[in-house]
């Protein structure tokens, strides 16, 4: 079974872009939203979104963080490994800010309600909410949906949707990955 490609290249770009579009639309200036990209890989997509902003709306101040849920999550207990938490880098104030996380992919929502828990230890944001590069429709355990969404994927449980960053992996792409048995 192939695992077809479902964003790369110039389309990936893109996409940034018209979510970061998007975002100005509702933020304006951002002097009162910050990004905070969920651990491990929604770092990445917070980054580049900060970045593609900077380049739009040059001289303002974009405040991007990263949060670590590993100890918020809701099975965090049932792991046989012992886990290690990634790091957590918030060095600015979102009392009273509009908080836009972000995450790759949204699957189930628990990343999401985890990182939704461990976001309250730095104040209470005046709102939040949520953009994913890649939206898993109809496969929700947690009423959750996103605010901002670059692609769409249906899939089925036994598919897994990849992102791989350039920073990281050398190219961005989205690839549906499928079970062979």
């Amino acid at each position: 079974m192939q695992n077809p490609t479902l964003l790369d290249g110039q389309k990936f770009q893109i996409t940034l872009q018209r979510l970061c579009r998007q975002l100005i639309e509702n933020h304006n200036d951002f002097s009162e939203s910050v990004l905070i990209g969920i651990q491990p890989r929604g770092i990445y997509l917070a980054k580049r979104i900060a970045e593609e902003l900077r380049k739009i709306l040059p001289g303002k101040t974009i405040l991007q963080g990263d949060l670590d849920i590993t100890f918020y999550r809701d099975d965090f207990r049932r792991r046989e490994s012992q886990l290690v938490p990634n790091q957590t880098k918030i060095d600015f104030i979102i009392e009273g800010k509009k908080v836009i996380m972000m995450d790759d992919v949204l699957w189930t929502g628990r990343t999401i309600r985890a990182a939704m828990d461990a976001l309250q230890a730095f104040g209470r944001p005046e709102k939040i909410e949520l953009l994913t590069l890649v939206d898993r429709r109809y496969s929700r355990h947690i009423p959750v949906s996103a605010d901002y969404v670059g692609i769409e994927v249906d899939s089925i449980a036994s598919q897994k949707v990849v992102v791989s960053w350039k920073e990281t992996d050398g190219e961005d792409k989205i690839v549906l990955l499928s079970e062979t048995k």
